[in-house]
């Protein structure tokens, strides 16, 4: 599993960053400095509070002048300047008032100029604090300008003014945050409250479209979906009740999908057409008749000579239990021999897999490894057909295996690259080579040369370059050992809704939340549960901002946290790469090291 770090910042910096990969199990980071357009100054700034060090004393010797550039004239330039007579004197208009000394004067210029600045950037700084201004009177003003003068340039993003997000748990303190950083980025924002009463409304800018409605109730969320491009989920449970944590965090997110599936269905149909975010169903093996077509062989990677010296036996099948489950079992004893299940796939009218991007399994059994293989060719002349093939791992009980299209290879490595469009034929086989054992007494009792794989559907994903749903959930820490397991057993089950979906998503686990100004320290992009360090909720908002319009936090989960200093003798990461990066983007050179979640 691998990891990144990389220094976030606020709104008014734009930084230079250091990106390193991982080594082994070790974490990556990305040191960085801020340039501040306030003095034009460069400024570096510690990774950390921890290892930031005291400024020097200042010095008693005056400063020296700056060295500016000189420039030489020649002889001819300067006979020909000579000769020039000097331009007339410039009259005053007699309309315009007559200067004075404090117009031109350089310290009164400069003074004005920073009152006026310091006033901008006092105002719109107020967008990335946690809590409400307490003056009312900046805060309409703030709101005044977003309405009348829409978002600032610098922070415009580009086709944001036809994007609507919707922004459930808009209050929270992650969620006040988004809401801001989306409007000053020109998007039109939807925010979904229970209740609109004063104080709520207080919270949220006066061009929100705010909509009550209830995570819970499935009938309150249609109204909330119209209209909306992508969602992003900040609602958590405020009670430690086991059924507020399974109402927000688990089916909270499965009501809202399903919402938004349905919404982008009725489009579809409007339009005469499928939903570009649906999922197409291939096999579902929900009785007995599902399992028509579907074809067991055997074969061996040796000649028959050689097989037959090593032949120990191999048998498979394919068959609807009598607990209700499709089953595709069997063991293989002989060397170089492997079983196969295959299909020739028969697609709804007008369907075709080259507007998807892979495959999604729904599987279980006993954890044992396999081979998708995928035959391509013209369906006229099947002796044109060309094989591709990728590797699978199953876990112990049931899962989701994705498989993107991308990740097969042809078997001849002559052939040309799969076209989706061609695929006519399905085969999952299994051969006992390249199995690892399951973690467990009950994985080491097991032969590795059996295998039972239980199938629930097959389908194929829907191809798009961006998320379509932003899930803020959490590690863990920081949560009271004695709610943690309720706790994560809500959020994972929210997660594994918002992976069935079909949609294309982006799930955000940070560590314990601080109330403190985001982009100060370089962040931390981790899988695998190992992070326990906290981080500002402002990094966590800037996270969900970002991972609208990038590719690479398209269907991945990772962890986040704030950069530590690891104790002397352990330390967690190395320095690799310098990235600068103008337009501060932090997060694709550090999900790019991540692996794409299965």
């Amino acid at each position: 599993m691998m990891s990144g770090i990389v220094g976030s910042s606020n709104m008014a910096t734009t930084d230079a960053r250091f990106l390193s990969s991982s080594f082994g199990n070790t974490f990556t980071r990305i040191h960085r400095w801020d340039f501040h357009d306030r003095s034009q100054i460069a400024i570096p700034r510690a990774q950390s509070s921890s290892s930031s060090s005291p400024p020097p004393p200042p010095s008693s010797d005056k400063k020296k002048p700056r060295n500016r550039p000189v420039t030489t004239a020649t002889k001819e330039e300067v006979e020909t300047a000579a000769k020039t007579p000097p331009p007339p004197p410039q009259t005053q208009s007699p309309s315009s008032p007559p200067l004075k000394l404090d117009d031109v004067n350089p310290v009164g210029l400069g003074r004005r100029s920073r009152q006026l600045f310091d006033e901008v950037w006092r105002k719109f700084s107020g967008l990335g604090q946690i809590s409400r201004t307490n003056r009312p009177d900046e805060q309409d003003a703030l709101d005044s300008l977003l309405i009348r003068e829409g978002p600032m340039c610098e922070f415009a993003v580009p086709g944001a003014q036809n994007v609507t997000v919707l922004v459930v748990g808009a209050t929270s303190r992650i969620g006040r945050i988004v809401v801001r950083k989306l409007m000053l980025r020109g998007y039109t924002v939807k925010a979904l409250v229970r209740k609109t009463d004063e104080e709520v409304v207080s919270m949220l800018p006066r061009s929100v479209d705010i909509v009550v409605g209830d995570v819970g109730e499935p009938s309150t969320l249609k109204s909330a979906v119209e209209s909306c491009s992508k969602i992003i989920y900040c609602a958590t449970a405020r009670s430690t009740i086991t059924a507020d944590l399974v109402r927000v965090d688990h089916l909270g997110v499965y009501n809202l999908t399903k919402a938004f599936q349905d919404y982008n269905n009725r489009l579809a149909q409007l339009r005469a057409g499928k939903s570009s975010k649906s999922k197409l169903l291939i096999a579902k093996f929900k009785s007995a008749e599902a399992l028509d077509g579907w074809e067991v062989r055997q074969g061996t990677y040796f000649q028959d000579t050689t097989a037959s010296k090593y032949d120990g036996g191999m048998d498979a099948k394919f068959e609807f239990t009598e607990s209700e489950r499709a089953e595709f079992s069997g063991y293989v004893f002989t060397r170089g021999g492997y079983v196969e299940l295959s299909k020739k796939l028969s697609l709804p009218l007008g369907s075709t897999l080259d507007r998807y991007e892979g495959l999604v399994l729904s599987v279980g059994g006993n954890g044992r490894s396999y081979v998708v293989i995928l035959e391509a060719g013209p369906s006229s002349d099947m002796s044109q057909s060309k094989l591709y093939f990728a590797r699978i791992t199953t876990k112990a009980g049931f899962c989701r295996v994705r498989v993107p299209f991308s990740a097969f290879r042809p078997v001849n490595p002559e052939d040309p690259p799969l076209d989706p469009f061609l695929v006519h034929t399905l085969t999952i086989r299994f051969e006992p080579k390249r199995q690892r054992p399951v973690d467990g007494v009950a994985g080491a009792q097991q032969d590795l040369r059996s295998f039972s794989l239980i199938f629930e559907y097959i389908k194929a994903l829907p191809a798009g370059q961006e998320t379509d749903f932003i899930l803020v959930s959490c590690t863990g820490s920081g949560v009271e050992p004695n709610r943690r397991e309720q706790v994560l057993k809500a959020k994972r089950a929210g997660e594994d809704s918002l992976r069935r979906s079909g949609l294309g998503y982006t799930i955000i686990r940070p560590g314990p939340l601080k109330e403190e100004p985001g982009g100060q320290r370089a962040l931390i992009f981790d899988q695998g549960n190992r992070i326990s360090q906290g981080i500002s909720c402002a990094d966590v908002a800037d996270i969900c901002v970002k991972s609208l319009h990038d590719s690479t936090a398209r269907n991945k989960s990772f962890d986040v946290c704030h950069e530590y200093v690891a104790e002397q003798g352990i330390e967690l990461y190395e320095l690799v790469a310098h990235l600068p990066d103008k337009a501060n983007n932090y997060l694709t050179p550090a999900l790019s090291v991540l692996e794409k979640n299965t």
